[in-house]
């Protein structure tokens, strides 16, 4: 898959047993076999999913004498990270404003009398 490193990301992480090795691989590294373990799928399914998360960029393998582990590379979510919060500092500053302008508002106001709906006028069916 192509796209940019964000998307490459996202996508990565939209399958939940992605979002579950990578979590696992947060506590520690593992191998292929070790990942493959709590799911009901063959270690070749395991080494696909993890072909993605590498083409992602979360994770890459090393090799430890026989053992070649699978290594969680964190500083990928720094890019999500920055992502994320910038929009989360425009809703906050949204809200910060629509506070404002709630606090500017008389408490004494009469609230409105309750009324039963009005019904929906009905579109004429067309050929009826």
């Amino acid at each position: 898959m192509t796209g940019d490193p964000l998307s490459l990301v996202f996508s990565a992480l939209a399958d939940p047993t992605r979002r579950d090795m990578v979590a696992r691989l947060a506590v520690a590294d593992a191998t292929v076999n070790e990942l493959a373990a709590p799911y009901d799928v063959s270690v070749q399914a395991v080494s696909k999913h993890l072909k993605v998360l590498r083409d992602a960029g979360l994770v890459s393998r090393t090799r430890e004498a026989q053992r070649r582990p699978v290594h969680l590379e964190a500083e990928v979510f720094n890019l999500m990270t920055r992502w994320i919060e910038r929009y989360r500092r425009q809703a906050q500053e949204r809200y910060r404003r629509l506070d404002d302008v709630l606090t500017s508002m008389p408490d004494d106001l009469e609230p409105l009398p309750d009324t039963p709906e009005t019904p929906v006028a009905r579109q004429p069916q067309i050929g009826a």
